[in-house]
């Protein structure tokens, strides 16, 4: 049940007028349900491991009051999630917080049973977009888990659109070498679903008019507002994000326009070859020592930015209706969530022990702000 002395955290109308929407994203680190599935059992995720409702109950408490916490205690309004069992764990967690808006967008994949990615948005902030409902991709098959969730929603207070790309790629259990494939092919995968939606399909692209019109139709395109949240299991300077996706810390990639050639629309090959690149924020906290948001044991480096928000050129320059804010010229504003509940006596992630029934997760939460354009 909530906590009944929590504080009421919906806003109602109010949200639908603010300029400003709360962001955030967090691993809750094997949100189990107590129905044992195999990936469950594997990691020893059962009643005879300590797994039982007592200790489902006590974290999912610990973690909604960490999200009760954030942004001065009015909480996110669009919430990434990944390591969460099911649709019906996910519920218990919103009807914890006690956000009456609180909305979850989810899909059932029968090849889906195991540990899972969601968003959760608030109905006053946002609402479906055009290609609603959202999408699960389950790119390497090691686990019956959702390495991508795609989720397309609409700004009510501009009608402006935000695709949401959810993830969580392939840890590094296995040693960072032995895994780095996997996570290669997820970030293919997403750099071509990132692709999707910055550029028109061939189809499109070879009936277009040679003209103003058709050239504004692209730039349209280019500049979605795509957002890209997750625990991504690399640092930024890996080659998954970096040379893969396509994640870099320089806005030099994100300036070009797409323009005659010639005075005429670019060939389909140099428009379908020209590189759709992210820009990624998070680097600017690397300016400052001992920056990580989960526990590094394979390095002399004690923690790992593995959780990650990427921006498209429209969020960057706000293009579209929307933008995310700068802490400093040509930086967007990104934290690492650390509330004194969730702190080790050495400054690290308090994951959630059984066998007390203490801590929260082994990964900070990362938070942002988007600012309605109007």
């Amino acid at each position: 049940m909530p906590d009944q002395n929590a504080p009421e955290l919906s806003r109602g109308s109010d949200r639908m007028n603010s300029d400003r929407i709360n962001v955030a994203f967090w691993n809750l680190q094997n949100l189990f349900d107590l129905e044992v599935s195999p990936i469950a059992a594997e990691l020893e995720y059962s009643p005879v491991c300590g797994w039982d409702r007592h200790a489902l109950d006590a974290k999912i408490r610990a973690i909604a009051d960490v999200i009760r916490q954030m942004f001065d205690g009015r909480g996110p309004d669009l919430l990434g999630i990944c390591e969460i069992e099911s649709e019906r764990v996910a519920q218990r967690l919103i009807r914890e917080i006690g956000r009456s808006d609180y909305r979850l967008a989810h899909v059932d994949q029968s090849d889906i049973t195991g540990l899972d990615t969601s968003l959760i948005y608030s109905d006053q902030v946002f609402r479906p977009g055009d290609q609603w409902p959202p999408r699960g991709h389950n790119v390497t098959h090691r686990f019956p888990t959702r390495d991508i969730f795609e989720v397309s929603l609409k700004v009510l207070a501009n009608d402006s659109d935000l695709v949401v790309l959810v993830n969580h790629w392939p840890s590094r259990k296995s040693g960072r070498v032995a895994s780095e494939p996997h996570r290669i092919t997820v970030a293919a995968h997403c750099a071509r679903l990132v692709e999707k939606h910055l550029k028109v399909s061939r189809r499109e692209y070879l009936e277009l008019r040679d003209n103003e019109v058709s050239l504004f139709r692209l730039n349209q395109v280019w500049d979605s507002n795509v957002l890209v949240m997750g625990d991504f299991n690399d640092d930024p300077w890996n080659i998954s994000l970096l040379e893969i996706l396509r994640a870099g810390f320089s806005a030099e990639h994100l300036e070009e326009s797409i323009r005659f050639v010639r005075g005429t629309l670019p060939s389909w090959k140099i428009y379908s070859e020209r590189p759709a690149w992210l820009f990624n924020p998070m680097w600017s906290l690397l300016g400052k020592p001992d920056q990580g948001t989960a526990c590094n044991t394979e390095s002399a480096h004690p923690l790992r930015l593995s959780d990650q928000f990427l921006i498209s050129r429209g969020l960057y320059f706000g293009q579209q209706g929307l933008i995310m804010p700068q802490q400093s010229p040509g930086i967007p504003a990104v934290n690492i969530f650390r509330p004194e509940v969730m702190l080790t006596r050495r400054g690290r992630p308090r994951e959630f022990r059984r066998e007390t029934r203490t801590g929260c997760s082994d990964h900070f939460p990362i938070t942002t702000e988007l600012q309605v354009l109007r």
